[in-house]
């Protein structure tokens, strides 16, 4: 509330400064689900930053030193070196991604949201939440979390072989 509210959050005080109009980006329907995203970004862009820190750390520094000799630049370097040995870490991450896709974040969402963006800003966790918990409705609750879970399982399934046929990675 502090970065994001109408009256003087943050952002729309830098909004103001430019001389724009205050964005209410909590109870705005349109302006919520780039909200949400911008946050989730937010929110996961340190511990991504961690583990492709730490992976570029682990690329061997000799192959930079040979390709330099080679006569690469830094874009080939990055192209040539750094990518390629970042590649398990990528598509780890990815595998890892793909099966929480149907998993948008239910407490961030569940404490941005109001009853005023239901319309763009429910996500099947908080549906599945409002179904069963607020309205008792304990079988289609159940039975929408369950239908997530398989499809989350078979999209799961669906990344791990990918993996294996594009770039030969293997968890198992």
């Amino acid at each position: 509330m502090d970065i994001l509210s109408p009256s003087n959050g943050i952002v729309n005080e830098i909004i103001r400064f430019f001389d724009g109009q205050p964005v209410y980006f909590l109870g705005d329907e349109k302006v919520f689900p780039f909200t949400v995203v911008a946050t989730a970004i937010w929110k996961h862009f340190g511990w991504n930053a961690i583990v492709y820190l730490a992976a570029i750390t682990n690329v061997d520094e000799t192959l930079y030193e040979a390709a330099y000799l080679d006569g690469a630049g830094r874009f080939k370097q990055v192209w040539h070196v750094t990518i390629p040995g970042i590649m398990p870490i990528v598509v780890l991450m990815t595998v890892l991604s793909i099966g929480t896709i149907l998993k948008a974040g239910f407490e961030q969402v569940y404490n941005l949201y109001s009853p005023q963006v239901y319309s763009t800003g429910d996500i099947i966790d908080t549906f599945v939440y409002r179904m069963g918990l607020v309205d008792v409705q304990f079988g289609p609750a159940a039975a929408v979390g369950l239908f997530q879970s398989a499809v989350s399982f078979v999209l799961m399934l669906l990344g791990y072989f990918l993996a294996d046929k594009v770039a030969g990675y293997r968890v198992f």
